[in-house]
């Protein structure tokens, strides 16, 4: 149903609105998200913001859909955390308008206190603003598909497993160096533990035999994830030599759509691998990169620059590498430039992905995977 909005003579199109219902305004609401209840606060047109209240996720969201019925114009925010986007959907269900945020520390006085209720006052007051038009007053973070959510969730768990083996491998190989046996590499492989296992006390051979299994099962989880994430979007793409189909693979499920950058800056931003800085007046000093941004992107990214520094020579990247890497230093700052080379092949594969450039004016050799 159309409203007038009497104050600006614009037509509002209220989503889910009640037939028959006037349009009443706009209801900002901010909702810190737990997992047994969240804390919301809201504010109605044109008052002060209401105390803060608790409630469940299901009464929550069947509240604010109500009120959309009755003529308001409901705009939510929370932070994106460990639970997901459920709320998102759940809140656009109903006709809400919601913005997943990225998270921020709201005591912008510093004061040393924070709770539920002043998070969700500080990003009330953010909301206010984002509203208004201030567009830098928070991030907005975007809301993947569910399958890419899903897909990505594949990705992320093989390297959760990945580190639990490495982990667990290295603890065990701790205790081992305790009694003098010194095992090296996948120590619980069949071919290394006919050599490693006979050097244990025999008292111990048990509970190194334990370890071996959970291993082992892990290990043979990982192949199978692998197998799985490797069936997705390049699967018989041409690849860098050297990059992998996996990485190019945990690539894709990290950003989703390379099309939602604008502009190579907004790639860098969004793996934390832009340079901090601290200017003012006729002075500019630049930093350490920030990370703030997508931690598993900036590794794959990292990942992929020592591959092409190994595999790819001709890379127009590499050769910048190789001739700053010339003037000499120390290994610090053989570090930094490659995260400097991270940055530049992340900002490369997406002028590649969204067909900006082509491999050979990069200077890339191609395979097929």
């Amino acid at each position: 149903m159309n409203n007038t909005d009497k104050t600006h003579g614009t037509t509002v199109c209220t989503p889910n609105q009640a037939p028959g219902a006037k349009w009443k305004g706009q209801l900002k609401v901010a909702i810190d998200t737990h997992a047994d209840f969240d804390v919301w606060m809201a504010q109605y047109e044109g008052t002060v913001p209401k105390p803060a209240q608790k409630m469940c996720r299901g009464k929550l969201v069947e509240w604010l859909g109500k009120r959309q019925t009755e003529g308001w114009e409901v705009i939510t925010c929370y932070e994106a955390g460990p639970f997901g986007y459920g709320l998102h959907r759940a809140l656009e269900a109903v006709g809400v308008k919601n913005h997943v945020i990225r998270p921020r520390n709201w005591d912008d006085a510093k004061r040393q206190v924070r709770t539920d209720k002043t998070d969700t006052r500080g990003m009330l007051v953010s909301l206010d603003r984002y509203v208004a038009g201030q567009r830098e007053a928070f991030t907005v973070v975007r809301v993947p598909t569910e399958e890419e959510e899903q897909r990505r969730t594949v990705g992320r768990t093989m390297q959760m497993l990945k580190q639990t083996m490495r982990s667990v491998a290295q603890s065990a190989r701790g205790h081992a160096l305790y009694y003098g046996v010194r095992m090296v590499g996948a120590w619980y492989s069949d071919r290394r533990w006919a050599v490693f296992g006979p050097q244990l006390p025999e008292s111990l051979k048990g509970t190194f035999e334990a370890i071996r299994r959970i291993l082992m099962g892990l290990a043979k989880e990982v192949v199978g994830l692998q197998a799985k994430i490797m069936e997705g979007r390049a699967s018989g793409e041409e690849l860098p030599v050297g990059l992998g189909r996996e990485t190019a693979e945990s690539l894709e499920q990290e950003v989703c759509d390379w099309s939602r950058f604008r502009n190579r800056r907004g790639v860098g931003s969004f793996a934390g691998l832009t340079p901090g800085e601290a200017s003012s007046g006729q002075r500019r000093e630049q930093g350490a990169i920030t990370k703030c941004g997508n931690g598993r992107l900036r590794w794959l990214a990292v990942q992929a620059a020592w591959r092409m520094v190994r595999y790819q020579p001709e890379y127009r990247a590499v050769k910048k590498f190789v001739e700053r890497l010339k003037a000499g230093g120390t290994a610090l700052r053989k570090k930094r430039l490659i995260v400097a080379l991270a940055r530049e092949f992340l900002v490369d594969w997406w002028r590649l992905r969204t067909g900006q450039t082509t491999a050979e004016k990069l200077g890339l050799r191609m395979t097929a995977q």
